[in-house]
């Protein structure tokens, strides 16, 4: 039982990845107006993926200093998922297996 939770948490860790990823490159599209914020399709697919990351992002940009335009916090947070995945997820799947 333990060991699907963990499963389960990896998969939803790769779903995060993947939606910072796309909402990086869909504002990369945005600031340089390849695609247009105007068309409803386009705004329904920033404002959801911007409600998803928002939270994730908040803390991360209350600790880091301002750089102007550029935003690091999608990337503190990918480094972030990835220790996770990479050291905590095999960590905690060893102590499961161990017990």
């Amino acid at each position: 039982m333990a060991m699907m939770c963990l499963q389960i948490i990896s998969i939803l860790l790769n779903v995060i990845w993947w939606i910072i990823i796309v909402q990086a490159v869909l504002s990369w599209l945005v600031a340089f107006n390849v695609i247009n914020t105007n068309s409803d399709a386009v705004r329904g697919i920033w404002m959801t993926l911007d409600r998803l990351t928002e939270p994730l992002y908040r803390p991360i940009r209350a600790i880091m200093p301002s750089f102007g335009a550029l935003d690091l916090s999608p990337m503190v947070v990918l480094v972030l998922l990835a220790i996770f995945q990479q050291a905590v997820l095999p960590y905690l799947a060893q102590l499961v297996l161990s017990v």
